[in-house]
This record gives C-alpha cells, sequence and structure tokens, in this order.
C-alpha cells in the first residue's frame, strides 16, 4: 500500500522569483528554497576550495611528481563516479604535461574495494611512484602503509565517511573530514577530484615549472559533463554546491561540446545531448556505464571517456551496452525474486527493523540493486548479500538505508559492540558496503535491528511517497513541463516534482507486457492527457471510465519532432 505525505504548500510569491510561474515557486519552497539566488547556479557561486583540508599539500605532490616525470597511477573506483573521476584525473594531468600517468581499477571480484595490499603489489610491479586514489582510500589504512614501506607517495581524495583511523597518507583530501570548513559534505568522489584539480591548475599558474608542464591551456570548466554524470550517478545529495556542478556539465552537454565518448554513450542509449537533463544522465548514461563494473571490467568505461577518436569510442559504447543488456537480464531474474520475498513480507504481521537478504545465486554485482528495490517498498534499511565466491565462506552485502537513519554510522555501531561480527565495510548514509562471514548474516542481522530500534523512533509501516500535492488543470500543459523541467536539475535531496492526483481512465493497453500507456481525462471533463506508466500492467489500473488515483510526473514527450505533454506514472494510490 502507497501513503501519500503532501509536502508542506506555501503560496507565498519567493523572494526575487516572483517572475517564475506560482506552480515552480511553490516547488522551490518545498525544498527549501527561500531566495532566487538558491537556483541561480552560476559556477562563479561554488565554495572555494580553501575550505577542504589536505588539497594544498596534495596539489603539491601532484605537481612536483609531474615536474620530476615520475610514474603517476590514478586508482580508481567500479561505479560511475570512480570512473568519471578517474577519466576526469588522468586527462587533465596528461593536458598539463605529466607525462608518465596511467590508471588502475581493482576488479571487485579479486581485489575488492580501494586500494587493497594486493593492489598496492601489483602497482610496485608497475614501477608506480604516486598513487592518487579517486571516490576511495579513506579506509585503506593497511594498503596505504604497504605503499608508503615500498616507498611510493600516496595521495587519497575520496568523499566516503572517514574512520576513526585515517590511513598515513602523505595528502587526504576529502571535505568529510573532521576538520574539514568546506560545508557541503555531499560533494561525489568526481566532485573530490573536480576540486583538487582547480587547486593544481591555481598553483602551477603561480609558480616557476618546468617547459614541459603548462596549466595555461587547460580550462577545467571543458570537463564538468565528467563531473555531472559521476555526480548524478552516485546517487549524492544535489545541495547547492553540486546543482552547480550538475547544472554547468548539463550545459555543456546540451551546447554540443560533447567528447567522443559520452557522444557514443548517448548515441547507443537512444538520447539526445541536446536535450540533456540529470534524468538522463541517471537512467541512460550512468546504468550503462555501472554495469562494466558490476559485472565485468570497469576498464571498458574508463577508456571510453578518455577516448578522443569517435569510432574508437562507439566500438567501447557498444560494448558497454551489451554488458549493460547482460546485467538487464541478471537483474529481471534477481527482481523476480525481489518480488517474491516482497510478497513474503506482506504476509507478515509485522516487519523486522532492517532486512537482510541473501541467496546463493544472486550476483554481487546487482545486490545493491535488489537491495534499492526492496528498501522501496518496505522503507527498512536492507541489506542483500551475495557470495563472495564459489564455495567461500564470506558473503558481501550492499546496503541501502531510509530517510533519517545513517547506514554506515550503524555499520560503525554494529562493529564497536561487536568487533568480530564485520570483515570490512564503507559507505555513507545512504548506501554502503561490508563484508563478513556467511555464518555470521543472522547474528549481523539482530545487531543491526538493535541498533534501528535504538536510533529510530518510529518506522514507517509500507511505502511512503512524498507528493506535491495536486496541479491546477491550467498547469497540466506542455509550457509547464518545460518548465519543471528547466527548473532543475533533480535529483536525491532536491527531488523531481512528483503529483498526485484523480483522474478518469479513458483508454489503457499494453507496452511490451509489462508497461502500460494510457489516456487520462481530468475530473473537470475539460483535458484528455497521454500517460505512460513503466513496470505496471493494464490489469492494475481501474476499468475505463473509471477513477484512478495516481502519483505521477509531467514530462516533455517529443516524437516525430513534435513535442507534447506527458505523465509518467509512479505510482497507483
Amino acid at each position: 500500500m502507497v501513503r501519500i505525505i503532501r509536502r508542506d504548500v506555501n503560496n507565498e510569491p519567493l523572494a526575487g522569483g516572483e517572475h517564475l510561474p506560482p506552480l515552480i515557486q511553490r516547488i522551490y519552497q518545498a525544498r527549501g528554497v527561500r531566495h532566487a539566488d538558491d537556483v541561480d547556479y552560476s559556477l562563479k557561486k561554488l565554495r572555494h576550495a580553501d575550505d577542504i583540508p589536505g588539497i594544498d599539500e596534495a596539489a603539491k605532490l601532484i605537481i612536483t611528481a609531474a615536474a620530476d616525470q615520475r610514474k603517476i597511477f590514478i586508482v580508481g573506483d567500479f561505479d560511475a563516479d570512480g570512473a568519471t573521476a578517474t577519466a576526469l584525473m588522468v586527462r587533465v594531468l596528461r593536458q598539463i604535461g605529466a607525462a608518465e600517468v596511467d590508471y588502475i581499477v581493482p576488479n571487485r571480484f579479486d581485489y575488492g574495494y580501494g586500494l587493497t595490499e594486493p593492489l598496492v603489489a601489483e602497482l610496485a610491479d608497475l614501477a608506480c611512484e604516486l598513487i592518487i586514489t579517486v571516490d576511495n582510500g579513506i579506509s585503506s589504512v593497511a594498503g596505504v602503509r604497504k605503499a608508503r614501506a615500498l616507498g611510493m607517495q600516496v595521495v587519497i581524495t575520496d568523499h566516503h565517511l572517514p574512520p576513526d583511523r585515517l590511513p598515513d597518507a602523505n595528502a587526504i583530501v576529502n571535505p568529510n573530514l573532521r576538520n574539514s570548513r568546506f560545508g557541503s559534505s555531499s560533494l561525489a568522489g568526481v566532485g573530490v577530484a573536480f576540486y583538487l584539480l582547480t587547486r593544481v591548475i591555481t598553483q602551477l599558474k603561480k609558480s616557476q615549472n618546468p617547459a614541459h608542464l603548462s596549466a595555461h591551456t587547460v580550462q577545467l570548466s571543458h570537463y564538468l559533463d565528467l563531473v555531472a554524470l559521476g555526480t548524478v550517478a552516485d546517487v549524492v545529495t544535489l545541495d547547492y554546491n553540486n546543482r552547480i556542478l550538475v547544472e554547468a556539465g548539463l550545459k555543456r552537454l546540451r551546447g554540443g561540446a560533447v567528447k567522443p565518448g559520452l557522444l557514443a554513450l548517448c548515441e547507443v542509449a537512444g538520447c539526445d545531448p541536446h536535450r540533456a537533463d540529470a534524468q538522463m544522465l541517471a537512467f541512460m548514461l550512468a546504468p550503462r556505464l555501472n554495469a562494466a563494473g558490476r559485472l565485468q571490467d570497469m576498464g571498458v568505461g574508463i577508456d571510453l571517456l578518455l577516448s578522443d577518436d569517435i569510432n574508437n569510442a562507439r566500438q567501447l559504447s557498444e560494448q558497454l551496452n551489451n554488458i549493460n543488456k547482460e546485467r538487464k537480464v541478471i537483474q529481471s531474474n534477481m527482481q523476480s525474486m525481489a518480488d517474491s520475498v516482497i510478497k513474503s513480507l506482506q504476509k507478515a504481521d509485522k516487519l523486522s527493523s532492517a532486512i537482510c537478504l541473501y541467496h546463493r545465486r544472486w550476483h554481487q554485482g546487482v545486490v545493491g540493486l535488489l537491495a534499492s528495490k526492496v528498501k522501496e517498498y518496505t522503507q527498512r534499511p536492507v541489506v542483500a548479500f551475495a557470495d563472495e565466491g564459489e564455495d567461500s565462506e564470506w558473503v558481501k552485502g550492499s546496503a541501502r538505508s531510509i530517510e533519517g537513519f545513517h547506514i554506515r554510522d550503524a555499520l560503525v555501531a554494529v562493529d564497536r559492540d561487536c568487533p568480530d561480527l564485520i570483515k570490512k565495510f564503507g559507505g555513507h548514509a545512504m548506501a554502503a558496503g561490508l563484508t563478513l562471514k556467511k555464518d555470521h548474516m543472522g547474528e549481523f542481522k539482530k545487531q543491526l535491528c538493535r541498533v534501528v530500534d535504538t536510533w529510530m523512533d518510529d518506522l514507517p509501516d509500507g511505502q511512503q511517497v512524498l507528493s506535491d500535492g495536486a496541479v491546477a488543470v491550467e498547469d497540466l500543459s506542455l509550457y509547464m513541463a518545460q518548465q519543471l523541467a528547466a527548473a532543475g536539475p533533480w535529483g536525491a535531496g532536491f527531488e523531481a516534482p512528483l503529483f498526485d492526483d484523480y483522474f478518469i481512465v479513458k483508454e489503457k493497453k499494453a507496452v511490451a507486457e509489462i508497461h502500460t500507456r494510457l489516456r487520462l481525462q481530468t475530473l473537470d471533463l475539460s483535458k484528455q492527457i497521454e500517460a505512460i506508466a513503466f513496470n505496471h500492467i493494464p490489469q492494475q489500473f481501474p476499468d475505463t471510465e473509471k477513477k484512478v488515483h495516481v502519483c505521477y510526473q509531467m514530462q516533455v514527450n517529443e516524437f516525430r519532432n513534435r513535442e507534447r505533454l506527458q505523465l509518467i506514472i509512479r505510482h497507483i494510490v
């Protein structure tokens, strides 16, 4: 059962935004916007890099290594945030003249996450002299120790929450360190890398450097498409600072300033970069990039983002698309299992405080997607486990949390009280990963439920949906859909407008067996509107000429060069 919670409505004009349509003003105010300046996304309003600890020292180390032509390796991560951060760092360092820059990404099935000791040994064999981590490393105490012992310097750039004990790196750049004054804890890994590179460029321009190094031709704004993609893909909170970064990247895409890799990715996904918005990044591009890291090797995705040859980029994007098709098949099978889990949970008199799931056939690369689906239904923190390897005694879990429950802090509490239970873990407020023995899953669930019960006074009963309420009939228009799209970027923490209301079902028909196309009529009978409901079959809707209560979003649908309003049905109430 879906429970609708309508956001508070403020019909007062938005200060400085009186020129905006009243509906847009209302939506902004419901998201905490108090002045039109809060949606002014000019780059000059970005927070200053000075307030990120470790950034000056890290920039000096990088410049010195580049000047001395030392061998630099970027150690990435196997998701879209890590891939975009890796490509960004490699591209910019090569552009300033660093001759020996390469990257390495640990295969998640062989090495696991972060700068591990086996990965450090491989870097030593490659004669690495400076390691720069992106989107990882803040918990890699043992890996950093080994790297330093082998004579390598280590710069960590990460956005994940730091553990009590930090690695002994030469420099750590993370806006979430305790001494940070940055004021925006929500930067993605690619955002942290971008900020560090701004400081590298600034220092280079101010100092005397060898002839082979130069920052004068580097325009970091040209790389904001990568920053936007990684930021949206990692589902970090789109606070004001992140919205500035994302909107700047989207403007580059819309303006046609698209690198071959992203252009090829758009082509294979069937989307137009000139119409780019955050939803396109999240649902069309990011899944194809993430699929490589989930199932195989993120190197394919990084090579795509580094490619300057459109033909090569198209070949790589086709590889990613094929991997993504494989991911969809695996996910579909797991979704069937998730549906059966949800059906069994529906029969329970009361849900446990936290949900822990495991099946020996589940794939560790996509259990996070399954956890997200179950979390949406149950409104409980969910951890989905898969075997680390065939016949392994260890399982890897992907955790997804609900608003108000910090899952990484919860794992810290479990680890503190039961220090031998979890082998390793990391993450942030809404998502985390962990490894433990298969035999310990029952005890882990018990301890996690204990933490939830201690921290959460009132857990929701079933799925709750935040709605922006009803829309006046005159605002159900193509013009308003265009205005809503332009009012973004929308994303986590600054959610896209979602409305709810009653309509009369005039037509309904199946599309591709699992979706439904509809024609809906407003209750005053003055308008009929096209709608599409993904993953809902016609039988889930009332008969024609009957009323239906739905949650929906307004979308500009383009077909044969003609734009029209279309409603996207998200929930049937």
